[in-house]
């Protein structure tokens, strides 16, 4: 590596960190700041159980914030990095060596493919394990948790109610089970009756749902109910706390929601889970697209003009950034009576790609 490329990387790994640091800082504290009061519900465990709650809270969910500000974070690092460059004239000099300034991009390009690839990482393998944390609100102890589930569909197409269930113990309460079979109708299934029980706890071991005085109760027939001692499904206590809102399934791994897409659910349910599928893919590509949109406007030889090319920069990359989230709003929606959400989330990709490449081939070198 040469010095030229050691002191570009030098100056955008500092830009990393602060932008970093601050960014995900700011968030935190905004949060904290707005949420203080259900950290402090718990007050009477103590000041340290409290402050020990807040940061397992925060702690864990960095990994959550730093794929929402992955994009934003290394085009500030590149902006900290041009700027000092230019401040102190250091690309005059490197152009009158003889040195073309694209060269100079070129160690901020290798490291913004490394920053994405931690990215792919924590989305794909880093969030998904702690998925189950991440949804627990701010009043809630770790381990301590307990939650609502409103008809989860399992790949038995079946659904399962619960009025709580909690995590410590792994238990179910008062469940109801719905069972299912598909109609001629696509999308419309009947209900072919319903399994009740006092309790359902999870065998870890067998890979079920051992029911405590459970019965069978089936649609239209007169007969005693049946009991049912178990009930397996591919529903676990892991799987309880994220599929119970559709909001949560963002936290899931692109395997994960192909699995829970090829199930056959709601035609607006598989779209919801196809946009998620694919923004997997999309988003590193989006954040990289909102570099290479920044960086030729960045590259400013006078410092007089940074100012503005900084503006004119972040100008551009929020509207890339805006662009992405209306095309996400948009994926779920019906126009023309036809749902496409994979056009609709690489949509951006296709409108700034272009323009990142015409941007780098105009760029005065």
């Amino acid at each position: 590596m040469k010095i030229l490329d050691r002191y570009v990387a030098k100056n955008f790994l500092i830009g990393y960190a602060i932008a970093f640091s601050v960014l995900i800082g700011l968030r935190v504290i905004i949060e904290l700041f707005v949420n203080l009061d259900e950290f402090t519900e718990r007050a009477g465990l103590g000041s340290f159980a409290v402050i020990k709650n807040i940061l397992v809270f925060y702690g864990v969910r960095i990994s959550l914030y730093f794929r929402d500000f992955a994009g934003m974070i290394t085009v500030v690092a590149a902006a900290f990095s041009f700027g000092k460059m230019v401040r102190n004239r250091e690309l005059v000099a490197v152009m009158a060596s003889g040195v073309s300034l694209k060269r100079v991009v070129v160690p901020i390009i290798v490291l913004a493919l490394i920053a994405t690839g931690v990215l792919v990482i924590d989305q794909e393998f880093i969030i998904p394990p702690l998925a189950g944390k991440l949804v627990r609100s701010e009043d809630d102890i770790a381990g301590e948790e307990s939650y609502d589930v409103r008809f989860i569909s399992d790949a038995n197409n079946a659904l399962l109610f619960s009025q709580r269930y909690e995590v410590q113990n792994q238990t179910l309460y008062n469940p109801t089970i719905l069972p299912r079979k598909a109609t001629q109708r696509p999308g419309i299934w009947e209900v072919t009756g319903w399994i009740s029980a006092d309790k359902a706890v999870y065998d870890n071991k067998a890979k079920q749902w051992d029911l405590s005085n459970g019965f069978f109760n089936e649609k239209g027939s007169q007969s005693v109910p049946a009991a049912v001692n178990y009930y397996k499904t591919d529903i676990t206590p892991r799987d309880i706390p994220i599929r119970r809102k559709a909001a949560n399934k963002s936290l899931l791994s692109f395997w994960q929601l192909h699995t829970l897409a090829e199930q056959g659910k709601k035609l607006k349910d598989q779209a919801q889970l196809y946009a998620q599928m694919h923004s997997h893919i999309t988003d590193p590509v989006i954040n990289l697209v909102m570099l290479m949109v920044s960086l030729p406007i960045l590259i400013c030889r006078d410092p007089k003009t940074m100012k503005a090319a900084v503006m004119i920069s972040f100008g551009v990359t929020s509207a890339c950034y805006i662009t992405t989230f209306v095309c996400k709003l948009l994926a779920t929606e019906v126009f023309f009576k036809m749902i496409i959400p994979e056009f609709w989330v690489w949509l951006p990709v296709f409108i700034f790609v272009p323009v990142a490449f015409i941007e780098l081939d105009s760029m005065k070198t």
